[in-house]
């Protein structure tokens, strides 16, 4: 590893666990440095203890509470000197198999205040510090969804964000062109997490039948970001879609 593959900073965002630790883990093993951001301190502290031998910190976070996120990148520039990556990743489904019509407003509100603008203020705060570090310049990452394409039943505020996410990552991509700040979207369908369990028992379908969808390993999906991170400036991954092959998508509906 050379000087500069070795002093490359990332902060990634609901690290505690499912897509949010694979990245981490993928890349502390790969020699980055990683800001593992989160609600709670526990689950980060088991995040970075799966690599103890890399260099890692723990900052507990609400990506929707201004105050926090600006600790967090405040804390990570203190710890490591800069920011190279951002992996937006935090999100919440909400609740779950809930017609539009039934779904509250404080639910709505908080899967917004965490899916979109959570995102936001992550982007904001690493956007600054990556038009302002020298050498300029850095990567952001924002974890979509296949949902940021095409619905599942009672998914309105979860596929309204997602939709939305879209919009930052290209609004985000061409401001930062004049400052070599690179960012792209990861659409991701069915990776084997917590979150994603239900996927194997049955999930409900457009024809309104429940069917069980294959999953794939979260690992492929670390490795996708890693791959997309690892680029040089002058190259993006606008946008990449990565899914269980078998799963209900083309063609859904």
């Amino acid at each position: 590893m050379n000087a500069e593959e070795s002093s490359r900073i990332a902060v990634v965002t609901g690290a505690g666990s499912g897509i949010g630790r694979a990245v981490a883990v993928e890349l502390l093993r790969a020699g980055w440095s990683v800001a593992l951001a989160g609600r709670r301190a526990g689950p980060l502290e088991e995040t970075a203890a799966l690599v103890p031998e890399g260099a890692s910190i723990a900052v507990a976070t609400d990506v929707a509470r201004p105050d926090d996120v600006d600790g967090l990148f405040e804390a990570t520039v203190e710890r490591f000197g800069r920011v190279d990556l951002l992996f937006n990743n935090a999100g919440t489904f909400g609740p779950g198999g809930v017609p539009v019509e039934e779904l509250p407003y404080d639910a709505w509100r908080h899967v917004v205040d965490t899916n979109l603008n959570g995102a936001f203020l992550c982007a904001q705060a690493a956007y600054r510090r990556m038009k302002e570090q020298v050498p300029q310049g850095g990567r952001i990452i924002n974890n979509g969804s296949i949902s940021a394409h095409t619905p599942r039943p009672h998914s309105v505020a979860y596929t309204a964000t997602k939709h939305a996410l879209t919009g930052l990552t290209k609004s985000l991509s061409l401001d930062g062109r004049p400052y070599s700040i690179a960012v792209g979207q990861i659409d991701i369908g069915n990776a084997a997490t917590d979150m994603t369990a239900r996927m194997e028992t049955g999930a409900l379908q457009a024809n309104g039948v429940v069917t069980p969808e294959p999953v794939m390993d979260v690992a492929d999906v670390a490795r996708t970001v890693r791959h997309m991170a690892e680029l040089p400036l002058g190259a993006n991954v606008q946008f990449a879609t990565v899914l269980a092959t078998a799963m209900p998508y083309v063609g859904r509906g």
